[in-house]
């Protein structure tokens, strides 16, 4: 089983006293394969989900070309809200490029609290999700955490204060500082990046 170096996919990693984290990942809203590509190859020990079906029949298709034999249930067709996993099943969830596509608040939190369910108790919730932070004077704001975009689309964006107050009600603590990329002026990417604490029972 490898290990995730921290200076990749991690770069908090190192500052939560770790040089490498090792253990079964969840590649949580896994689309075309994008980040699965590089995982498999390195050969971590991962599982992907997606709630597009088309999307998991050609991940698991690609998973078979890279991985021969790899077992086509590990990628599945299930929405984050609804994760099959028994509890506390992973090391690390990555969620990449998915939680701004959520409909409302209640399908944002249920997202979030269904990869969080799925976290082991010390394990590392790895996100990168649109938000507001840097741009909100060039976002046109919807109503219901929805904003218009610069670059004309419409999604569910967050801010600083909503992922910091989400991980201290989750049982968390942040892992790095939360950093935003704006790109081109059209749209942020905000990188949020966690441990579940041991003490804190689900809400």
């Amino acid at each position: 089983m490898s290990q995730l170096p921290a200076a990749s996919v991690f770069p908090s990693a190192e500052n939560a006293g770790s040089k490498s984290l090792a253990g079964e990942s969840i590649d949580a809203g896994c689309g075309s394969g994008r980040n699965l590509i590089y995982l498999l190859k390195d050969g971590y020990d991962v599982t992907a989900v997606d709630a597009d079906a088309s999307a998991v029949a050609a991940v698991q298709r690609l998973a078979a070309e890279i991985v021969p034999g790899f077992p086509p249930d590990r990628i599945r067709q299930e929405p984050l809200e609804s994760l099959s996993f028994p509890d506390a099943s992973f090391d690390v969830v990555i969620c990449s490029a998915v939680l701004h596509f959520a409909r409302d608040d209640a399908q944002f939190e249920a997202m979030v609290r269904g990869m969080w369910r799925v976290l082991k108790p010390g394990g590392i919730f790895f996100a990168r999700l649109a938000s507001n932070i840097g741009m909100d004077a060039r976002m046109r704001h919807l109503g219901n955490h929805r904003y218009l975009l610069p670059d004309g689309t419409e999604r569910y964006l967050v801010d600083e204060a909503r992922l910091v107050d989400l991980t201290r009600v989750l049982g968390g603590v942040m892992l790095d500082p939360l950093k935003t990329t704006i790109v081109q002026d059209q749209r942020c990417m905000t990188t949020w990046v966690a441990r579940k604490l041991a003490s804190k029972t689900q809400p």
